[in-house]
């Protein structure tokens, strides 16, 4: 007990601290004037610090007057919400759960909320946030592997389903309400590609230029490997007949598994795109295109840069364009397109809820892992929602050449002394 009867034990969940405890927090983050007003005064326990305002600190009853004061105590009080995972970390370490004030970062981002009112993001810790977005370089080459793998798989097995197209003069194209009706535009499938090609190349300029590029490149490949994935299922099950007669499917590459091979190896290194020369039939659901359109998509918009407030509807555009020169070339029936679009949307919004979920995170059993092993394996260290931070990508490079020269150069230092000892 310290003094006072005041208790050094702090619970991990403020919200159910007594006035001592809430004492003892505001001595420990440097806001021990505060103390008699906080808990005598006014009575401020765990549930009730967590419920003060920037407002309420400026204003009577409370009426702060020192305003660096009430700037820090705003986002010590934030820091309680926000990083309740890491606080129980550094408590299983033996470290205080919460940062002293002084060490938060000045350089908040401060964004108007809807209420009209100042709201400030979550402070991270300099020294934690690193552990908060770990790079995991390892899991990001599995995750690479993955959809490598997967894409090698989907190709092997549209060059299966182009074997087994139905004959068009027997199984003449389905009705369709979109086909039916809008004129067939020869060049529309390679001006979908385009939409894909510039869409890629805004997704790698910003995994180029992104902080936390490694948790990014892990989760589109997680997202668009499990698309494809379930891709593979659905046009392997059902052959659809082609969608229109201006389709040349009639081609075979031979009943050989090592015909089929070298057929899915062109596919798989042309990226299933026509514009290179690669022409599938028989992979009709659901549309590839529109996986990757839709996913490229998303994932631009959730992690662009803020000041580019216009870029989130330029890709909704080429989105939605690519999507309609997909239907306008007679390259798929609507429900392929749609079906990926759903399935695709939904699959990055489920992801995205659980990890930036804390509920889930806090309170994970065994139901998790059963049903989600890749997402507990690639998420397990990521706490939180992944903020959009930029940094020069040359520099990145330099600080991660200098540690493995650190690295090997205590390596070598390391065995220089043991053999200096050993010939002793």
């Amino acid at each position: 007990m310290a003094k006072g009867g005041e208790s050094d034990t702090l619970s991990s969940n403020p919200a159910v601290w007594n006035s001592s405890q809430v004492a003892s927090w505001l001595k420990r983050n440097g806001f021990g004037r505060y103390v008699e007003t906080f808990t005598v005064q006014h009575k401020i326990d765990g549930a009730a610090l967590m419920s003060l305002t920037e407002e309420d600190l400026k204003q009577p009853p409370m009426s702060l007057d020192v305003l660096g004061d009430i700037k820090r105590l705003t986002l010590a009080i934030i820091s309680l919400h926000t990083d309740k995972s890491l606080a129980n970390r550094r408590l299983a370490n033996g470290d205080s759960p919460f940062v002293p004030a002084h060490q938060l970062q000045t350089n908040h981002k401060i964004y108007r909320g809807d209420s009209g009112r100042d709201t400030y993001s979550p402070p991270p810790l300099s020294d934690d946030i690193v552990h908060r977005f770990p790079p995991e370089y390892f899991k990001t080459i599995v995750s690479t592997l993955y959809i490598t793998v997967v894409a090698f798989i989907s190709a092997f097995v549209m060059a299966i389903v182009h074997e087994r197209v139905p004959d068009t003069a027997t199984y003449p194209p389905l009705p369709d309400i979109v086909l039916d009706n809008v004129p067939i535009i020869p060049f529309g499938f390679h001006i979908a590609e385009l939409c894909v090609i510039i869409m890629a190349f805004m997704w790698i300029t910003i995994l180029v230029f992104h902080k936390y590029r490694m948790v990014l490149i892990r989760r589109s490949n997680a997202i668009a490997g499990t698309c494809f994935l379930l891709r593979c299922a659905t046009m392997f099950m059902t052959s659809l007949s082609v969608p229109g007669t201006h389709l040349q499917c009639s081609a075979k590459f031979g009943g050989t598994v090592w015909n089929k091979l070298e057929h899915a190896f062109h596919i798989w290194a042309g990226c299933g795109m026509s514009v290179v020369g690669v022409q599938t039939c028989g992979d009709y659901m659901f549309s590839g295109h529109t996986v990757v359109l839709t996913a490229l998509n998303f994932f631009i918009t959730e992690y662009c840069p803020q000041r580019l407030y216009f870029l989130p509807q330029f890709t909704w555009i080429l989105n939605l364009f690519g999507i309609f020169f997909i239907l306008a070339a007679h390259e798929h029936y609507s429900i392929d397109v749609f079906v990926a679009f759903y399935i695709t949307s939904r699959l990055f919004l489920y992801y995205h809820s659980l990890a930036n979920s804390q509920i889930v995170r806090e309170h994970r059993d065994k139901r998790i892992s059963t049903w989600f092993p890749m997402f507990v394996y690639f998420e397990n260290n990521v706490v939180g929602t992944v903020p959009n931070e930029f940094e020069n990508p040359f520099i990145a490079i330099r600080d991660w050449c200098s540690r493995i020269f650190n690295y090997t150069n205590n390596k070598i230092q390391t065995v220089n002394i043991n053999n200096s000892k050993k010939k002793r």
